[in-house]
């Protein structure tokens, strides 16, 4: 049945799968998937050095609108996970920073990650997962992701 079935939807049906079990781990660390992928962009930016994290940096990664990423840090923020504080360099902004809590997450969804794509791969020979890994990439390369 899926050798009929049109590119596009295997795609949808393998994304929604994805997301439902990464949506299964967030759930049992009392997050949406959703916050939890921007919890992992303020943790990955914190690690990657960068100074200061603003509202509008994390709007643009996820591409969500100024009023819902409000939401989601107002969320995060009560569940003391993240810190929004004025920003020493320019107070109209809030500084976006991790709590003692949350500080490194983004290695724990790159693990839950794998291990998600593991099950999904689990009747994989190494070369087939290190295959559908180049092809993957040689897709993505001819996407503008910004």
């Amino acid at each position: 049945m899926t050798g009929r079935m049109p590119f596009g939807l295997k795609i949808a049906v393998i994304s929604r799968e994805f997301r439902r079990r990464m949506d299964e781990k967030a759930a049992a660390m009392g997050l949406t998937w959703a916050q939890l992928r921007v919890l992992g962009s303020v943790s990955r930016l914190e690690a990657a050095g960068k100074e200061e994290i603003h509202q509008n940096d994390l709007e643009h990664i996820e591409h969500v609108t100024h009023p819902a990423m409000t939401k989601m840090l107002q969320r995060l923020e009560s569940k003391g996970l993240v810190r929004c504080v004025p920003s020493e360099k320019d107070r109209r902004y809030k500084k976006i920073t991790c709590t003692e809590r949350s500080a490194g997450i983004h290695e724990t969804i790159l693990e839950q990650d794998r291990e998600v794509l593991e099950e999904l791969c689990r009747d994989f020979t190494p070369r087939q997962k290190e295959m559908l890994g180049e092809a993957i990439d040689l897709i993505l390369s001819n996407i503008d992701l910004e």
